[in-house]
């Protein structure tokens, strides 16, 4: 505990910057209200949200174009490899930022593996 509390003192010692009290504060001047700032911002998170979502379609569009031109062979083995890469990493470690910033006793890895039936349970 003490040396968490060491290094996050010793951490934003090394980021001071300099602050100055009367640089570019005050009151919101008349040409921009407060509601019209919150209309702004509220329209570019809308068009940021809108962008995001056409991004990660894109995405899965091309992913599943790639996986569509595999033949069946290839679509098996690279399911196969995806298992076992998946099998070989559930036993590592949380990174360490994770690790050093969680309470005693969830050491655990972020992603707990799902339990699969078995084909006698079907």
């Amino acid at each position: 505990m003490i040396f968490r509390l060491v290094f996050c003192v010793l951490f934003f010692a090394f980021l001071q910057t300099n602050i100055h009290a009367q640089e570019g504060g005050g009151p919101p001047k008349k040409d921009q209200s407060i509601k019209s700032k919150r209309k702004l911002r509220k329209a570019d998170r809308k068009k940021w949200k809108e962008d995001r979502a056409a991004e990660r379609a894109e995405k899965k569009k091309i992913k599943a174009h790639h996986k569509r031109i595999q033949t069946k062979e290839v679509r098996k083995r690279m399911k196969r490899s995806k298992v076992k890469a998946q099998r070989n990493h559930d036993h590592q470690r949380a990174p360490f930022f994770e690790r050093m910033f969680t309470k005693k006793g969830k050491h655990k890895s972020t992603k707990q593996p799902k339990e699969r039936k078995s084909k006698s349970q079907n």
